[in-house]
């Protein structure tokens, strides 16, 4: 169950109206990394969790505070465009900076959502539930909530270099100071889960049953081998249950694949055609 409180988490009032960077200021709305993403992809990871417990609290505590994030951001998209100018565009149009403020504007504002927010980011791209993951396995999950909330404390920051509005700083400098603290939770919730499962995804599949000889072997698979100079290449593994080793020159372990030819009526190119160019090409090129 959920209630409504009137009141918004921070404040959400710039200086001055600006559409512009209302059009920029949807990114963080409705964007990839935006706060419709975060708040559904928490919901729906703590929806699934099969129990009741901490990380279940975690993510609908979480979950809850980036839909207090989405209104107030829609508060402050459409208090910036507040005066936009959509009447008489041509009119308007003659002034230079109203000229500058309209050719960047999302028209979408003014015809769509009638000044206000829209569930799109900073180009007009609906958002999608693509954006969203909730896989069931909580270290998969608070991974990718890491990651998001990386990602979206970037852009925020960004936002914050692109204005000179004091309001507008001023709940970005909110939105910034949260992103750090989910920063942090997950890093948190993600160490605890690995010191119980270690540090690979599923913990459950039998290790038996994968190519063990290539557990923790880097490949090089590009010109030079600066890569061998990483961690990652040498010593034990992450997870304390291998030795890491590198191979410059890694050999295929397949055979070349020859397919059987298709039914006739799928009317491929008949394989007699395909050998007999075969012949033909350059001894490289085979």
């Amino acid at each position: 169950m959920f209630y409504h409180v009137k009141e918004l988490q921070y404040h959400a009032k710039p200086e001055r109206p600006d559409p512009l960077f209302a059009k920029k200021l949807q990114e963080i709305l409705g964007g990839q990394f935006g706060e419709i993403s975060v708040a559904l992809q928490y919901m729906f990871q703590g929806f699934n969790v099969r129990g009741n417990g901490k990380y279940k609290d975690l993510l609908m505590d979480t979950g809850a505070e980036e839909l207090a994030h989405i209104e107030m951001l829609a508060t402050m998209i459409a208090r910036l465009l507040d005066g936009a100018p959509v009447g008489d565009l041509e009119t308007a149009a003659q002034d230079p900076i109203v000229g500058a403020i309209l050719g960047g504007m999302n028209p979408q504002h003014a015809i769509v959502s009638g000044l206000g927010a829209i569930p799109a980011d900073s180009v007009g791209n609906k958002w999608k539930a693509d954006y969203i993951i909730a896989s069931g396995n909580l270290l998969a999950d608070f991974r990718a909530n890491l990651n998001a909330e990386s990602q979206g404390r970037l852009q925020a920051v960004r936002l914050y270099e692109s204005t000179t509005d004091a309001g507008v700083k001023d709940m970005l400098s909110w939105l910034i100071a949260r992103d750090t603290m989910h920063q942090n939770q997950w890093y948190a919730a993600i160490q605890e889960l690995e010191s119980k499962e270690n540090i690979v995804v599923p913990s459950t599949f039998p290790k038996e049953l994968e190519k063990r000889e290539v557990s923790y072997t880097l490949f090089n698979y590009s010109r030079g081998n600066k890569s061998a100079e990483g961690r990652w290449a040498n010593g034990v593994s992450m997870d304390g249950l291998g030795t890491f080793n590198y191979v410059e020159y890694p050999f295929p372990f397949g055979d070349k694949p020859v397919l059987n030819p298709a039914p006739h009526y799928i009317h491929d190119t008949l394989p007699s055609v395909l050998k007999s160019q075969t012949q033909h090409m350059p001894p490289n090129l085979c």
